[in-house]
C-alpha cells in the first residue's frame, strides 16, 4: 500500500508543527550534536527543528516529499535569516525516505521526527537512513504513540477522535503507534545496539486549550477530516460533534493531555 501524509499541510497543521524545536522534540539527540556536523533532516515540514539544527551544526540538508512541502522549510530559513552570510550551509531536496538519493556514508546524523509513523515500509526507511550515515554517525528517530495518549477529564468524543485517527492513518499505510515499535524496526533493519528512550508532550492550561482548538480545526478544515468522511468512517455531523467535543474538553479547568513518544538513537559502527 502506498502511504500518504494523513495530516496534510493546511494552516492548522503548520501552526502546530511550527512550535516544534530541538528542546521539545529532539532533546534525546542534542548531547550528540556539534558544530560542523553534516545533518540530514527527513520530513522537515515547516522547518522549525531543521532551523535549530542549522544554528547548532551549520550544515543541514532538509528533505520533504514534494516541492510544495519543501518550500515551507525554505521560507522558514529565509524568514529567520539562516543564510550563507550567517555561516549556514542549507540544502533542500525532494526525497522518498525509502529510496534516498544520497551517497553512502554521507551524513553525521540522519534525523526523522514524526515521519516513520506515516511510512508503509519502516524497515526500508531505517535501512536507508543507516546507509547514508557515515561510520560513527547517528540515526535519530522520534515518533508519537497514539494508542498511549491519555487525557483527563475523560471524553467520549476524544476517544472517538482517536478511533477515527487510527483508522484513517492505517488506511493511509502508516502506523500511528510507531513509537512503541521503533526498537523492533531497528532490529529488523539490522541496526544492532540501538538505544530506545521515551519522552512526552504534556498539555495543561492554555496549552491544552490550544491543542483542543488545533485538533478541532484539523477535523473541520484539513484533509484529515475530508479523508475520514470520504472513506465512510463517519458522517459530517459526527465529525462536527467530535470537533466540538475537543473544544469543550479544552475549556475545562484542570484539563490534561499527555502524548508519549518513542525515541531511537543508533550509532553506526
Amino acid at each position: 500500500m502506498k502511504e500518504s501524509y494523513t495530516h496534510g499541510h493546511q494552516k492548522p497543521v503548520l501552526n502546530a508543527h511550527q512550535q516544534r524545536t530541538i528542546d521539545n522534540s529532539a532533546a534525546y539527540l542534542r548531547p550528540y550534536l556539534a558544530s560542523g556536523m553534516n545533518l540530514l533532516d527527513i520530513g522537515a515540514g515547516p522547518g522549525s527543528i531543521t532551523a535549530d539544527f542549522a544554528r547548532l551544526s551549520g550544515r543541514v540538508t532538509a528533505t520533504e516529499i514534494g516541492e510544495e512541502e519543501l518550500n515551507l522549510c525554505k521560507r522558514h530559513f529565509l524568514d529567520k535569516g539562516l543564510t550563507v552570510e550567517q555561516g549556514i550551509s542549507a540544502k533542500f531536496s525532494v526525497e522518498n525516505v525509502h529510496h534516498l538519493s544520497f551517497a553512502n556514508n554521507n551524513f553525521d546524523v540522519a534525523h526523522a521526527h514524526q515521519v516513520i509513523q506515516h511510512v508503509s515500509t519502516p524497515i526500508q526507511a531505517l535501512t536507508e537512513m543507516a546507509r547514508v550515515v557515515r561510520p560513527g554517525g547517528y540515526v535519530a528517530i522520534r515518533d508519537a504513540d497514539y494508542e498511549s495518549f491519555f487525557w483527563f477529564p475523560t471524553s467520549s468524543k476524544i476517544s472517538r477522535w482517536r478511533e477515527l485517527y487510527l483508522q484513517v492513518a492505517r488506511n493511509n499505510g502508516g502506523e500511528p503507534s510507531a513509537g512503541r515499535r521503533l526498537l523492533s524496526y531497528a532490529r529488523q533493519a539490522g541496526l544492532s545496539g540501538a538505544h530506545s528512550t521515551t519522552s512526552t508532550w504534556t498539555y495543561t492550561g492554555e496549552e491544552a486549550q490550544q491543542l483542543a482548538c488545533s485538533w478541532a480545526e484539523r477535523l473541520e478544515q484539513t484533509v484529515l477530516g475530508q479523508q475520514i468522511v470520504e472513506r465512510g468512517l463517519t458522517s459530517i455531523q459526527e465529525l462536527q460533534e467530535v470537533a466540538q467535543g475537543w473544544r469543550e474538553w479544552g475549556s475545562q479547568p484542570g484539563a490534561l493531555f499527555v502524548m508519549p513518544h518513542g525515541e531511537l538513537l543508533w550509532q553506526k559502527p
